[in-house]
C-alpha cells in the first residue's frame, strides 16, 4: 500500500487537531502569544509509550489468545456470558494490534502514510468502543438472568447472541466513521516531525467527537454498569445465592471494576483539559508550565488504560 499522503501544515494553520487516542487538545497552547516547548513532553512520550505499548502487547496477545483457546475448547456449550466474552477479547486483540504503529510514531514519527493512519486508527476506535459495548452487555444479561430470571442462553439460539454482537460491531463502525474522513498524516513543523492526526474542518467538530467519547465510551456504559449491579446486589441479598450466578457476579464485578481504573483517570484528564481549552478560547490566557504536566498526564493514563487489555482476561481465566 504505497499511498504516503504527507500535509505540511504550519503554526498558522493549525486551529484544533487531535491525534488517535481522544486525547484533543489544542496545537497552539500559547503563553503570551508565544507557542509553548513541548520538548520535555515529547521526550517522555517516546520513552514511556514504546516500553509499556510493548509490555501490553505481549501479555494481552497471550492472555486474550488463552482466553481464546479456552472458549473454543467449550464451543459447543457457550453460554450467553461466554459468547460476548468471546467478542471482547477479539476486540481487544484487534486494538492491541495497533499498537506498534503508535509506538513507532512516538519514538520517531508517523511513518506509514495516511492511508495505514486511516486504518489503524479507525481500527483502534472501532474495537475499543467495542470491548467497552460488551462489557455493558454483559452487564445487562446479567441483570436480566438475575433480576429478572430472564435466562436468555435458553431461550435463544447461540447464532441470535452472534447476531447481537455483530450489531455492536457495526455500530463501532460507523462510530468511526470520522477516522476514515479526518484522520492525516501530518507534517507538524512546530514539532518537526509527521503525525497521524485528525484534522478537522471546523472548530466545533473536536468538540463534538468528545462529547460524544464522554457519553459512548464512559458515562452511559458507567451508568449502565452501576444500575445492572446494583440491582443484582440488591437480589441476592434477598436469597437468589446459586453458586453458578454468584461466581460469575465475581467474574464481572472484577470486569467491570477493572473497567473504571483504568479509565477514570484518563476521563478526569480529558475533563481537565477541556476547561483548559475552554480558557483559551474565551480569555488565551493559559501558562506554559501548566502544558507539558497536562500532555504528560494524558500519555500516562490513556496509556495505563491499554493495561485493561490485558487485566480483563487475566480475571476472567482465575475467576472464572
Amino acid at each position: 500500500m504505497n499511498v504516503d499522503t504527507k500535509i505540511t501544515i504550519s503554526e498558522e494553520d493549525i486551529s484544533f487537531t487531535a491525534d488517535y487516542n481522544e486525547s484533543y487538545s489544542y496545537e497552539e497552547d500559547c503563553c503570551g502569544g508565544l507557542v509553548c516547548d513541548e520538548k520535555s513532553s515529547l521526550h517522555f512520550n517516546s520513552i514511556f509509550i514504546p516500553v509499556l505499548y510493548s509490555l501490553v502487547l505481549v501479555v494481552g496477545l497471550v492472555v486474550n489468545g488463552l482466553v481464546l483457546v479456552v472458549l473454543w475448547k467449550k464451543r459447543l456449550s457457550l453460554n450467553v456470558t461466554d459468547i460476548f466474552i468471546l467478542h471482547l477479547s477479539i476486540a481487544d486483540i484487534l486494538l492491541l494490534l495497533t499498537l506498534p504503529f503508535w509506538a513507532v510514531e512516538a519514538v520517531k514519527e508517523w511513518i506509514f502514510g495516511t492511508a495505514l493512519c486511516k486504518l489503524a486508527g479507525a481500527l483502534f476506535k472501532i474495537n475499543f468502543y467495542c470491548g467497552i459495548f460488551m462489557l455493558s452487555c454483559i452487564s445487562l444479561d446479567h441483570y436480566l438472568s438475575i433480576v429478572h430470571t430472564v435466562q436468555m442462553s435458553s431461550r435463544k439460539k447461540p447464532m441470535v447472541i452472534h447476531c447481537c454482537c455483530l450489531m455492536v460491531w457495526l455500530f463501532c463502525i460507523l462510530l468511526s466513521i470520522p477516522e476514515w474522513i479526518f484522520l492525516v498524516s501530518v507534517n507538524d513543523s512546530r514539532r518537526d516531525k509527521i503525525e497521524c492526526v485528525m484534522f478537522y474542518p471546523s472548530y466545533y467538530w473536536p468538540l463534538y467527537t468528545r462529547l460524544l467519547y464522554h457519553i459512548l465510551a464512559f458515562a452511559l456504559p458507567a451508568l449502565i454498569m452501576l444500575f445492572c449491579y446494583s440491582c443484582i446486589l440488591l437480589r441476592l441479598r434477598r436469597g437468589y445465592q446459586g453458586m453458578q450466578n454468584k461466581r460469575a457476579i465475581r467474574v464481572i464485578v472484577a470486569l467491570v471494576l477493572s473497567f473504571f481504573i483504568s479509565w477514570t483517570p484518563y476521563n478526569i484528564t480529558l475533563i481537565i483539559d477541556t476547561i483548559k481549552n475552554n480558557n483559551i478560547n474565551s480569555n488565551n490566557q493559559i501558562s506554559c508550565e501548566s502544558t507539558t504536566p497536562l500532555n504528560v498526564a494524558f500519555t500516562i493514563t490513556y496509556t495505563l488504560g491499554y493495561l485493561n487489555c490485558c487485566v480483563k482476561p487475566v480475571l476472567y481465566i482465575i475467576l472464572g
